[in-house]
């Protein structure tokens, strides 16, 4: 069968809403790929392009697209087949008011500094250094339930997550809030650290082949995004703490751990701090946004 092609081109958000009009209609169970512009939509081209604020119109997400049978309460199940640059520079900057860093006297911001792609697309460089290049979706998710949000801004609906999880072979859950589902994504990185500390990766454009389906009869409500990576499970949380976000991630943790195991809330809480593991995504977006994972071996299915 043929894979639908759902580019930037032919139209993208710059919000998620509890209202959005699709750009595509899938069948559930399709396979579809998503072409994305990089999150700075080609203003940065030379490390001479610099960034004096971050644009309101930030992070396009190619979409969104309906999904047949999504319905408010079901979840969107996302299998990230592959995640492939799609030219040959990204760019990673600072902007004044922005990053872990954007107080520090003796860091520039902004600055730019572009990195090509070399090695037939194995690695990037940046100065003298080569860094492997590891795609990484930034922006990805559904309609949103009452607010509407920006995409440079993450939450219960996904969005800007700037997880590293979210690339080839994971597998990605959201919670359906809206009739269709409505996904859209974007914001990709060539190479992205944990807590992407600068405020950017390696930002670049994609292509983004993935199959969507719908779960209907799942054990538990779904509240936040999750995601399968194949080693773990790993629950998403965001909030303007680190602190509240790491008890949501743990709260959703164990309530999965609770129906698998037939624990109590107390049991699972206690098992968590024995095989999870708190990680930090990103702690530059407007809020923070933080996973806790367990082993597969712990947590086999959870849907």
């Amino acid at each position: 069968m043929t894979r639908s092609v759902i580019s930037y081109k032919d139209g993208h958000v710059y919000e998620f809403a509890p209202e959005m009009e699709p750009l595509y209609t899938a069948e559930d169970g399709e396979s579809i790929t998503f072409e994305t512009i990089d999150s700075l939509n080609k203003a940065v081209q030379s490390d001479a392009d610099l960034m004096d604020a971050i644009p309101e119109e930030v992070n396009a997400a190619t979409g969104p697209v309906a999904v047949e049978g999504a319905t408010p309460g079901d979840i969107l199940k996302v299998e990230i087949e592959d995640v492939r640059v799609n030219e040959d520079k990204g760019r990673v900057i600072t902007a004044p008011g922005f990053g872990l860093l954007q107080d520090h006297e003796e860091i520039e911001h902004p600055a730019t500094r572009v990195t090509e792609i070399t090695n037939d697309g194995e690695s990037l460089s940046f100065n003298d250094i080569e860094v492997p290049v590891e795609p990484v979706i930034g922006t990805i998710g559904v309609a949103t339930s009452e607010e509407t949000i920006t995409t440079l801004t993450p939450h219960d609906h996904g969005g800007n997550l700037d997880t590293t999880d979210m690339s080839a072979g994971t597998t990605a859950y959201f919670p359906v809030f809206q009739e269709g589902a409505m996904l859209a994504m974007g914001d990709s990185k060539a190479a992205m650290a944990d807590g992407e500390m600068c405020g950017t990766g390696s930002e670049i454009g994609t292509d983004i082949d993935v199959t969507v389906s719908v779960i209907s009869d799942a054990t538990v409500d779904l509240e936040r995004p999750l995601v399968d990576t194949g080693d773990a499970w790993k629950t998403i949380a965001s909030a303007e703490t680190l602190e509240e976000a790491v008890k949501m991630a743990n709260e959703d943790l164990i309530k999965l751990l609770a129906v698998e195991h037939g624990y109590t809330l107390t049991d699972a809480y206690l098992f968590s701090s024995l095989v999870g593991g708190l990680e930090i995504s990103q702690v530059v977006d407007p809020l923070v946004t933080v996973r806790n994972s367990i082993p597969n071996e712990y947590l086999s299915d959870p849907l």
